[in-house]
């Protein structure tokens, strides 16, 4: 491989069952960051490795945020089943929990930023959709959108550095800002400037959205989720559709058929045990779901993408 990542551990991963040969899962290693803030940021570059124990063309899932702003390419990059094409100047984000694959032999060069979960507020974490799973990971930002992505970004591997002239807690404070100063226009570029959702309506999906994150395998029920949350049907099913044009079940089930997929394609595990994964303890019941969803048999779609 000609590019490489900064390495941020080389421990701590989980498998999708706990077990062999399945996904493995990377959590986002505080212990590795500089002062153990909840974010790093390097470059790439052909003298660092990802990981030492993650061979870079094995599919795995990662717990944290990642963006990469590319000053190599071209590479392929395979994000949740979808092989993406990027070159120099473009940006590649992929979110918690999804599955991707790097190329072995491509040139990964530029800038890459990790972030944990939490290290940012709610009210940030919103205006920039960091959980809008349904924009696409891969980003062409024109020449000015470039230049002012990378001045964000050279500002922020500045202060994330600059150990010295500030004390821990406002050191914290400073990268958050920061931060959010990159991830706004990022979201920007994510968006287009036709998105125009109320903070209220987003303040509400983004709840959806974690809550089916959380429970997709044992709750399949939009009742289930507007009870949870405290929302009629009704508002649930228009604020999801402002958010991604659909349906709060189609949402669901897109979920559900998106981690059956991952499980059949890159585990070992029994077609009945995928369904009882994702909340179908009769492997009837789940062949005939995924199927509906898919065109495609389990046992079909697996030889596919093995």
């Amino acid at each position: 491989m000609a590019g490489g990542f900064p390495q941020w551990g080389d421990g701590g991963a989980r498998t999708a069952d706990g077990g062999d040969g399945e996904i493995r899962t990377f959590p986002f290693p505080v212990e590795r960051s500089v002062r153990g803030v909840g974010m790093q940021i390097a470059p790439m570059g052909p003298d660092r490795t990802w990981r030492a124990d993650a061979p870079l063309d094995r599919v795995h899932r990662i717990d944290f945020h990642i963006v990469m702003l590319l000053d190599g390419g071209p590479l392929r990059h395979m994000i949740d089943f979808t092989e993406y094409e990027a070159t120099a100047g473009d940006v590649l984000w992929i979110r918690p929990g999804q599955v991707h694959r790097f190329s072995r032999d491509a040139e990964y060069r530029g800038t890459v930023l990790a972030m944990q979960p939490g290290f940012l507020p709610r009210a940030t974490v919103e205006a920039a959709g960091l959980y809008r799973y349904d924009r696409p990971p891969l980003m062409r930002p024109g020449p000015a959108q470039l230049a002012a992505l990378r001045a964000a970004s050279d500002q922020l591997r500045r202060e994330y550095e600059d150990t010295d002239t500030l004390p821990l807690s406002l050191h914290t404070a400073v990268l958050r800002h920061a931060l959010t100063a990159f991830l706004l226009r990022l979201a920007h570029l994510a968006a287009g400037s036709g998105d125009a959702a109320r903070p209220a309506e987003d303040t509400a999906f983004t709840l959806f959205r974690e809550a089916v994150e959380r429970d997709f395998a044992t709750v399949h029920s939009v009742t289930a989720y507007a009870d949870a949350l405290g929302y009629s049907r009704r508002t649930l099913a228009r604020v999801v559709r402002a958010a991604t044009g659909e349906t709060p079940k189609a949402f669901i089930d897109k979920r559900v058929v998106l981690e059956a997929k991952r499980l059949l394609a890159h585990t070992d595990l029994p077609t009945a045990r995928v369904g009882a994964a994702v909340g179908f303890p009769d492997a009837a019941n789940f062949s005939k779901f995924f199927q509906q969803h898919t065109d495609t048999a389990p046992a079909a779609f697996r030889a596919e993408h093995r």
